[in-house]
Formats: structure tokens, sequence, C-alpha cells
């Protein structure tokens, strides 16, 4: 039987909200094995001077927890 576990991470981008997500499960993957899945619940912005200088998601990324009883 499988457990899985959901970690949530935020990650910013100067150039775009895919390039986020991209930069945001790159990292997750150095640190998390068995990903499955991942959900951006919340996209956000930060402006300065009536531009947009960062864009950040906020996402659940699921992983598979390994079986340690053999």
């Amino acid at each position: 039987m499988a457990v899985a576990s959901v970690s949530t991470i935020t990650s910013a981008s100067p150039v775009g909200w895919q390039d986020a997500i991209e930069r945001g499960f790159e990292r997750a993957s150095k640190t998390l094995r068995n990903i499955t899945g991942m959900q951006v619940v919340e996209e956000k912005a930060r402006v300065e001077d009536g531009r947009i200088v960062e864009y950040l998601v906020t996402m659940r990324v699921i992983f598979v927890l390994e079986d340690r009883s053999s």
C-alpha cells in the first residue's frame, strides 16, 4: 500500500508563471523523491512602478513515501 505526502512550496520568477512553476518543480526534485503530481493553488505577481517585476506561484507537490519496512 502506497502512502503519499503533500508539500506546499512557493516559487518566484522574473520571467513568468510558467517559469516559476518549472523552477519550483526543479528545486523540489532535488529534495523530494517519488514526485507523482503537482497542483498550482495560487498565482500572484509583485508590482513596482506599474510593472510586474516578479511572478509567484504556490504549489502542492505530491510524492509517495518510501516503504522502509523490508
